[in-house]
């Protein structure tokens, strides 16, 4: 009894401090009426007492807390993920502060050198039911905030990016999903995301008019009504976010805090935090490229098409023997493939989808199929069919909602495919949370402001997304587009789908996006025309053992250098705002003493008003040069070392 007094007023008395292995990082808590926390770095304070509460149907767990014990430890291990966008093998080290209250439940801090963690943990018994979780954030100065903003919970997100003044948020502004990204506008920059959300509705923050933000969670929805033939519409909720079990632990909600924007694009803090894989063997899963028919709306033309083309059989042989010949592993039989949407048992007549998957296996390229989330949650059977008919892998799409639900749908999708060893690429999805690291057989999500949005799809939204969205998981952006135009003169539509942005920005997106199934979205007609470029994407990873950032600067540039065995590649990306960046190469990442060969694709002459300009040239190179590299406005430019 009198040690646990002591805790007790040791806590109240004096906050705990606990600090990054590297002492760069600091978390402050204290505990009064509500549990509060700071955060800095070197010493600046960044987020200014913080609280945090769970607050249950009879109860508010961090409401004038008691606290009976605490315990400091520390972590340290090495984690191999299965499907490695980043590294084949991550370092995990971190200070850890488990603070137990009375009441039955804990909340665990973790210190990271790039960030801060923490979590609630309850051990009561059978169900709860969790009316809300309050995350609140305080800024101690006018931010600027990077965020993307929807008209509700009903979403995909995929809004363009906002940046607004952390003054300026009101509570009556729209709120923001996940991943947000704060700029201090000084030294740091702290990116907020989430990571083992399961049986828990996903994190929204909104304003509150006074220089801080809190979340908001979608509520439990209880009764349907259909919605056409690919979701369903909620007409009744409860009162409560979550029912769920009274011993688990919640969510992670992580900061990820650095000032070297650097860090943002080589962070694995989704990883770290995420819960063990449930798949013991997931060697059958196959990250790889697909080639994907929905963008160019199935049109080969030219001389070697001697049929109508379009969603048919010649048309996806013709898919398939493009794909043989560059080596690509899939491809994407999207909408149409089937007789109707709501029945996933009777392919249109027109494609014979057996045939098709009998005709890949004699080519080495595999099938993924297009389907509603609404007709796969009518077919849980499905999985089991496919696996029969030799699919290797779904493409779920629309469900636009991220309440306890949907997250559980995603979760019992997952489980029902990895019993048939199918994976399972997300569309109309939330971002990613860690799921995709405790099934494996999640290989993407879309989740993003991709290709498919065309004339929307521009550099100056997607730069941001190295830092944002690609920073906390895998992105279906679905790049490749070989048809391309400056913003202001951009007219494509499908069948001519065109993209923003250069030749060689197309090129490198394949190099700084991350999707363990990497689309190459344009025509095969198209790939032909232009097979040094083709050969190029198509000889560009999907894992990697490496990443290194070589430059970064968000909203302005990005470029990255990653590693497959012995082999480096290079990507480099910027938006439209100026005419042009010069941007210093330094190849002290190689291995020394040994030459290099990099070929490399670099914006033309003219790239800055024609687009598809651009020139390919190699060079040697050595561990501690430097080179100088252009790009113009919307530009990139892309390399491989051998």
């Amino acid at each position: 009894m009198l040690s646990t007094l002591s805790t007790r007023l040791h806590a109240q008395d004096k906050p705990f401090e606990l600090a990054s292995p590297n002492g760069g990082l600091k978390i402050s808590i204290s505990l009064s009426d509500k549990i509060y926390y700071s955060i800095a770095g070197n010493n600046q304070e960044l987020l200014s007492k913080n609280s945090l509460s769970l607050t249950l149907k009879e109860e508010v767990l961090g409401q004038n807390p008691k606290l009976i014990s605490f315990k400091k430890t520390k972590g340290d291990e090495i984690i191999k993920p299965y499907i490695s966008l980043k590294y084949s093998s991550v370092k995990n080290n971190y200070n850890r502060l488990l603070l137990t209250f009375k009441g039955n439940f804990a909340v665990e801090f973790r210190a990271f050198d790039d960030g801060i963690a923490y979590r609630f943990i309850t051990s009561k018994k059978g169900d709860i039911e969790v009316m809300s979780e309050q995350f609140a954030i305080n800024f101690p100065d006018n931010y600027l905030l990077h965020v993307q903003q929807n008209n509700g919970f009903k979403t995909a997100y995929e809004e363009p990016y906002q940046h607004i003044e952390s003054l300026n948020w009101k509570p009556a502004d729209k709120m923001a999903n996940l991943p947000l990204l704060i700029d201090t506008k000084k030294q740091y920059k702290t990116l907020i995301s989430e990571s083992d959300l399961s049986d828990y509705p996903a994190l929204f923050l909104k304003g509150t008019g006074n220089n801080g933000m809190e979340g908001a969670f979608p509520k439990v929805p209880l009764e349907f009504t259909p919605d056409g033939d690919r979701s369903l519409k909620i007409v009744k909720s409860a009162n409560y976010i979550a029912k769920t079990s009274g011993s688990r632990n919640f969510p992670w909600r992580y900061f990820i805090i650095t000032s070297d924007d650097k860090q943002l694009m080589e962070n694995t803090m989704t990883l770290k935090l995420a819960a063990k894989s449930e798949i013991a063997d997931p060697s059958w899963v196959k990250p790889g490229q697909a080639s994907w028919e929905w963008w160019n709306d199935a049109t080969p033309y030219g001389p070697d098409v001697n049929f109508i083309s379009g969603y048919n059989l010649d048309t996806y042989k013709y898919y398939i023997d493009f794909a043989a010949r560059f080596g690509i592993k899939y491809i994407v039989m999207d909408e149409g493939w089937a007789k109707n949407t709501t029945d996933p048992y009777t392919p249109n007549p027109k494609v014979d989808v057996k045939e098709l998957i009998r005709y890949g296996k004699t080519k080495n390229v595999d099938i993924i199929l297009w389907l509603t989330w609404l007709t796969v949650h009518n077919n849980m059977g499905l999985f089991k069919t496919f696996n029969e008919w030799g699919v290797k892998g779904v493409k779920i799409d629309f469900m636009d909602r991220s309440d306890q639900w949907m997250v559980n749908y995603y979760e019992n999708v997952l489980k029902e495919a990895a019993k048939n060893q199918v994976f399972v690429d997300f569309h109309g999805s939330f971002k990613p949370a860690g799921l995709e690291y405790k099934y494996p057989n999640l290989i993407s999500y879309e989740g993003v402001r991709g290709m498919e949005q065309m004339g929307g799809c521009t550099p100056d939204n997607s730069i941001y997304l190295p830092f944002m969205r690609n920073a906390v998981g895998p992105m279906d952006f679905t790049p490749g587009a070989m048809l391309i135009m400056q913003p202001e003169v951009n007219r494509g539509m499908r069948p001519n789908a065109t993209g923003i942005g250069t030749r060689a920005y197309q090129l490198a997106l394949y190099v700084v996006f991350e999707s363990g199934v990497q689309m190459l979205a344009d025509n095969p007609t198209l790939y032909y025309r232009n097979q040094d470029c083709t050969e190029f994407i198509t000889s560009v990873p999907t894992t990697w053992d490496e990443t290194k950032a070589l430059a970064a600067t968000v909203g302005q540039v990005a470029v990255v250098a990653k590693r497959k065995g012995a082999q480096w590649f290079i990507g480099g990306i910027t938006n439209g705002k100026e005419t042009e960046r010069n941007v210093e190469l330094n190849f002290d990442f190689l291995e020394k003493g040994k030459t290099y060969t990099m070929t490399y694709f670099e914006d033309g002459i003219n790239a800055g008003k024609q687009a598809m300009d651009y020139r390919k040239k190699s060079i040697q190179v050595k561990a501690g040069e430097k080179i100088n590299i252009k790009m113009v406005r919307n530009g990139g430019w892309a390399a491989v070392l051998n």
